[in-house]
């Protein structure tokens, strides 16, 4: 089944001060957000440095391979590991599946979250991240009996240009745990589309064979 065609004016290239975002319409597109303390500042800073000569295509995606690297290494308090906020954090994305958007596949890592979606009519990227991380962000501090800051305040989004760099993507992100060393098959990480979508698939059969 394909996601509803988009009705209005995509807003384009926009930003919230942190990175530039693009508003595509009915498009493909990934997000993705993370904790706050999930990458210290000054590696920021450090990596800026290192990168500062490269000519600015090249840093770009040199400095978005080293930013996922980062992550993947599990820094900062990585409450996304609590099997509790991890599943509010899922349903949150479930929630509006086939109403705002189109979800195509996600995973919950323990400090950041990597989905890839589109956009329905009347609901674009920033609005949809924006809707995730301020109810899951509430949620969680309650759960974890904190305060403040628990999402980072922007995001990292890449629209899906062709079919091969849609499969592409598909793969990167459900394999993102494997990578990471913590689990053997996408379908085994406890919180993400390709578990889900085996369990799913098994549910049907099991109902067929009735």
């Amino acid at each position: 089944m394909e996601p509803p065609s988009r009705s209005q004016t995509p807003r384009g290239w926009h930003s919230r001060g942190y990175l530039p975002h693009l508003d595509g319409g009915n498009i493909a597109q990934t997000a993705t957000f993370r904790l706050h303390d999930s990458l210290p500042e000054t590696v920021l800073r450090l990596l800026t440095k290192e990168l500062e000569t490269m000519p600015e295509a090249r840093a770009s995606v040199e400095r978005r391979k080293r930013i996922e690297g980062y992550l993947g290494a599990g820094i900062g308090h990585c409450w996304l590991a609590r099997p509790d906020i991890a599943k509010v954090v899922e349903n949150a994305l479930l929630q509006f599946h086939n109403e705002r958007y189109w979800l195509e596949v996600w995973v919950i890592m323990p400090n950041h979250v990597p989905a890839l979606f589109t956009p329905m009519a009347g609901h674009d990227v920033c609005g949809i991240v924006h809707s995730w991380k301020s109810y899951t962000s509430t949620v969680a501090n309650r759960l974890l009996g904190r305060s403040g800051a628990f999402w980072f305040p922007d995001y990292y989004d890449r629209f899906i240009r062709t079919e091969r760099h849609l499969v592409c993507a598909v793969e990167y992100i459900e394999v993102n745990p494997v990578v990471a060393g913590r689990c053997k098959r996408p379908e085994d990480w406890r919180h993400g589309s390709a578990r889900f979508r085996r369990s799913t698939l098994l549910r049907a059969a099991c109902q067929r064979n009735m």
